[in-house]
């Protein structure tokens, strides 16, 4: 059997409703492994917020921050920060609107601002975490991968024109990715599958939400969860069952590889 990269997000996918593994996904992860597969985490969290998913699923290759970080045998092998000078100008912005920011680098993230806790706390509950701690000096004294600007849909393609180095990914109904604009899950993971020596006939990812759409039309095969968004079913090549369903063991079935 030729061997694959596959990659899986985390949220929604190689997690269940309560934030768990499945037995049938653990068993899954060992049989690919055995069979010499090359397995990733693809996800829009930073290190700290995925790292206990990393080590209790025995991960060596992660992808993180919607692609901003990438390691291989724990190693970084891809590196793609904001522009420190063109952040600046977005948080000053942001903050003119009463908008509230948190910035991110692989291991720490500190909100920028305090005007609306309560969405901001929503937003970061729906992953298990907490508001961040404030720290509105972070950001300019860190490699920033990744922000995170807290507010809804009636703003959506507001900043895209003043900010062409930023990509805006929506993750929740109140919070989008502030990512460069030359980086996604779907760029890093095709870096990483060159670097490696993979075709992209032979790279499968796994997701749910739309900061996955762009990896799910990329790879070779795009497999949605089957609680996934409707817009991310109609561009996969494959939708399988749910995340609480035994959804990526079952789609390994299909896809004759375990």
């Amino acid at each position: 059997m030729t061997r694959k990269l596959i990659a899986f997000d985390i949220d929604g996918t190689i997690l269940d409703s309560n934030k768990r593994p499945l037995d049938s996904t653990l068993a899954a992860l060992k049989e690919l492994r055995a069979k010499g597969h090359m397995l990733t985490i693809a996800t829009g969290r930073s290190y700290l917020f995925a790292k206990e998913v990393i080590d209790e699923l025995g991960f060596d290759h992660y992808i993180l921050c919607n692609g901003a970080g990438a390691f291989v045998e724990n190693q970084q092998v891809y590196k793609n920060i904001l522009n420190p000078s063109e952040l600046k100008r977005f948080i000053d912005l942001t903050k003119d609107m009463n908008i509230d920011t948190a910035a991110l680098n692989l291991n720490k993230i500190k909100r920028n601002t305090n005007f609306k806790p309560d969405i901001m706390d929503e937003a970061m509950q729906s992953f298990g975490q907490q508001i961040p701690e404030y720290d509105e000096d972070f950001y300019h004294k860190n490699d920033i991968y990744q922000v995170l600007a807290y507010f809804d849909h009636s703003l959506d393609g507001h900043f895209e024109a003043d900010f062409p180095e930023f990509r805006f990914v929506r993750w929740h109904p109140n919070s989008v990715d502030v990512i460069p604009h030359n980086g996604s899950k779907a760029a890093t993971i095709m870096h990483v599958a060159e670097q490696f020596g993979f075709k992209k006939e032979d790279t499968i990812a796994f997701g749910d939400g739309l900061n996955d759409l762009e990896m799910l039309q990329t790879v070779g095969t795009g497999v949605a969860m089957g609680n996934a968004e409707d817009s991310i079913k109609e561009i996969a090549a494959l939708v399988t069952d749910t995340n609480d369903n035994d959804g990526i063991a079952k789609a390994l079935k299909q896809l004759g590889l375990i």
